[in-house]
């Protein structure tokens, strides 16, 4: 097992980072602050970085297949062509769908493209107690919104794909552990939901995932200050570690591995000690592990 450290990239400072995922189309970082309602972009090239402010608070987002983004807003999914407002502050949005309108108790959590064009995301319980109110759906430009038979979810993450796209990983992120079950994009079913991971730190949550080139699983640690990699028959294979307890998510850029974090919550003396808390950190994986984003159909 190979354990290694992550530099800052970005110092962003997002309350709530998350979403974090690279275009290879504009070779540009994206990535939100989900308190903040902020869209982020990172380009590398010039090392400038921009944001744009939306209307509700923005947890995840998709690469379209026309260059529009999907982004997932509280309670609906939404299409924006960020090229012709670059230098805006704000967005112009295109209504896809509205996700459980009569449900003030929940909102959009994480979310991924799948193999087949559709988008998979999931909602989170707001209700104090932290009961499992939340649901698992399938977004497609042909079909809509359907709900996936997946278990309630309290804080769904971990959404992502094997390269066939038959095989979806997820997470209720108040359990220690990823799972995976059977995936057919066409009609929107699943099953044989098992436990692919347990995770081995206690205090460690299991947060935002991704599926590399040779299949394995890089998935990040809120908690635990580390993101772990682990072999598709569920081995620990490396551990990269972060400046900051709450890293949210991952996204793979050739041999680069980029993370998001957040500092929501965190006490001053936390803060204090690891300022760099919800910012953006990369780390060289040493080989090329990219397999690149998945693109979603829009209408």
């Amino acid at each position: 097992m190979k354990g290694a450290t992550a530099t800052l990239l970005l110092d962003s400072r997002c309350e709530l980072g998350e979403g974090v995922l690279w275009c290879e189309r504009r070779q540009r970082l994206y990535w939100v602050d989900i308190l903040a309602c902020k869209l982020w972009c990172y380009d590398p090239a010039n090392g400038h970085t921009h944001d744009w402010t939306l209307p509700q608070p923005l947890a995840c987002i998709g690469l379209g297949d026309d260059g529009r983004l999907l982004l997932g807003l509280a309670k609906g999914l939404y299409a924006a062509n960020i090229d012709a407002h670059a230098d805006a502050s704000t967005l112009p949005l295109a209504k896809l769908v509205e996700v459980e309108p009569g449900d003030a108790m929940t909102r959009i959590n994480d979310g991924r493209a799948d193999r087949s064009g559709g988008f998979v995301f999931g909602t989170k319980s707001e209700h104090p107690d932290g009961r499992r109110a939340g649901r698992f759906y399938q977004y497609t430009a042909a079909h809509g919104l359907r709900a996936l038979a997946l278990p309630p979810s309290a804080i769904p993450n971990s959404i992502c794909f094997d390269a066939a796209g038959t095989r979806m990983y997820f997470c209720d992120s108040i359990d220690p552990r990823i799972l995976s079950c059977r995936y057919d994009a066409e009609r929107a079913t699943v099953g044989d939901v098992e436990v692919f991971v347990e995770l081995d730190t206690e205090g460690a949550s299991p947060d935002g995932s991704i599926v590399d080139a040779e299949g394995a699983l890089w998935n990040a640690q809120w908690g635990a200050s580390r993101v772990v990699r682990y072999l598709p028959d569920g081995r620990v294979d490396r551990i990269v570690r972060i400046a900051a307890p709450q890293p949210s998510r991952v996204a793979l850029r050739g041999d680069t591995l980029f993370i998001s974090s957040a500092r929501v919550g965190l006490p001053a003396h936390v803060l204090a000690a690891q300022p760099a808390s919800g910012g953006i950190f990369a780390h060289h994986v040493g080989r090329v592990l990219s397999r690149g984003e998945d693109r979603v159909r829009l209408p």
